[in-house]
């Protein structure tokens, strides 16, 4: 249910920012809010804690975010407060970039690999996700698992591609075990 709610609060912003000229700055807003709460855990937790009075969860976004972020963030973060739906700001942060993303064309890129990627294999990868999603911008998020021995995983959105030798390892293993090799 609060993931529709945040759904629904994002779209919302989303479609006042456009509005207001101001979309590239709340998009900046949001991603700063949810480096902040990734940073400090506590502040979700503050947020989501129905015991700590409202007025007090106001106060400290002000204090954190006033002067910082586009007074339609504030505002936006006062409102929801007040409506006693601060539990769902982080998810509506996350939502809003989420949904900025997709109105502008760009796709998020996961990549698990062995060894860090080189500027090369950065540049297929865009090139292949662009290619197949027909996205205008991929934004790469890199990870490296030493324990891959050798391949990559390329995760974008629900999809998963496992090229990856351990995971060819597995699958010959399983076959070997089911006596078809």
């Amino acid at each position: 249910m609060s993931s529709k709610a945040a759904a629904r609060y994002a779209k919302s912003l989303i479609d006042l920012s456009i509005e207001q000229n101001a979309l590239e700055a709340l998009k900046n807003d949001m991603v700063l809010f949810e480096e902040v709460v990734d940073k400090h855990s506590e502040l979700e937790a503050i947020l989501k804690n129905p015991i700590i009075p409202l007025d007090k969860k106001a106060g400290i976004l002000k204090e954190l975010f006033a002067g910082k972020v586009n007074p339609i963030t504030e505002h936006f973060f006062k409102l929801a407060v007040n409506k006693g739906r601060s539990a769902i700001l982080f998810d509506a942060a996350k939502q809003f970039v989420s949904q900025y993303q997709a109105l502008k064309g760009i796709v998020t890129a996961e990549v698990t690999t062995a060894t860090a990627l080189t500027d090369a294999n950065k540049a297929e990868i865009v090139s292949l996700v662009k290619k197949e999603l027909g996205a205008n911008e991929v934004v790469i998020k890199e990870k490296v698992d030493e324990n891959l021995i050798g391949g990559f995983i390329l995760k974008v959105g629900d999809k998963q591609f496992d090229a990856s030798i351990a995971s060819g390892l597995k699958k010959l293993k399983k076959e070997f075990a089911q006596g078809i090799a």
